[in-house]
C-alpha cells in the first residue's frame, strides 16, 4: 500500500521528491484506531506516517536515483535516527510529504540512502525524521 496519490515534485539538484498523502478515514491504520472525542481524537496514526516515509523513499528510489523493481532494485528501511510527531492530523486533512536524500553511498549494486522528512497538513508541520533506507540489487534483477 503506497499511501501516496500524486506526486508535487521532483527536483533531481536538491534530491528531493514531494507527494500528497490524502489521510483517509478508510485507510486501515485509521479504520482501526478507537477514538473519542476529548481524550484520543481521531487521527492520522504514526504508524501510517512511518510507513508513508518508506513510501516517500521508494518514489525518490524510482525517479530520481532510477532503480527498478524489475531489474531486481529493492529496498529496505534500516534505521529511524529520529521521529519527531508535531500534530495530530485528522482523518481527511492532505498531508504535503517531502522526502530529500541527505547522503547517498554507492557501489555497483548497493546504495546506502539517508533520508530527511517534512510532512505538513494545513501548511504546518506534522512530522519530521531522519531515516536510512539500504537498496540493493538481488541475484535474479543481476542476470
Amino acid at each position: 500500500m503506497l499511501l501516496l496519490d500524486q506526486l508535487l515534485e521532483l527536483d533531481p539538484e536538491r534530491s528531493l521528491v514531494r507527494c500528497r498523502m490524502p489521510t483517509l478515514p478508510c485507510d486501515p491504520f485509521t479504520a482501526a484506531q478507537r477514538s473519542h472525542p476529548v481524550r484520543h481524537p481521531a487521527h492520522v496514526c504514526g504508524a501510517a506516517i512511518i510507513h508513508a516515509t518508506g513510501s516517500l523513499g521508494f518514489v525518490h528510489a524510482y525517479y530520481l536515483l532510477g532503480l527498478r523493481h524489475r531489474e531486481g532494485w529493492v529496498g529496505y528501511g534500516t534505521h529511524i535516527h529520529r521521529a519527531v510527531f508535531r500534530q495530530l492530523v485528522p482523518p481527511g486533512t492532505p498531508v504535503d510529504a517531502s522526502c530529500m536524500a541527505t547522503r547517498i553511498r554507492e557501489d555497483e549494486d548497493r546504495l546506502v540512502v539517508r533520508y530527511r522528512f517534512d510532512f505538513r497538513a494545513d501548511g504546518r508541520r506534522c512530522y519530521e525524521g531522519d531515516q536510512t533506507a539500504f537498496w540493493f540489487r538481488t541475484a535474479a534483477g543481476a542476470a
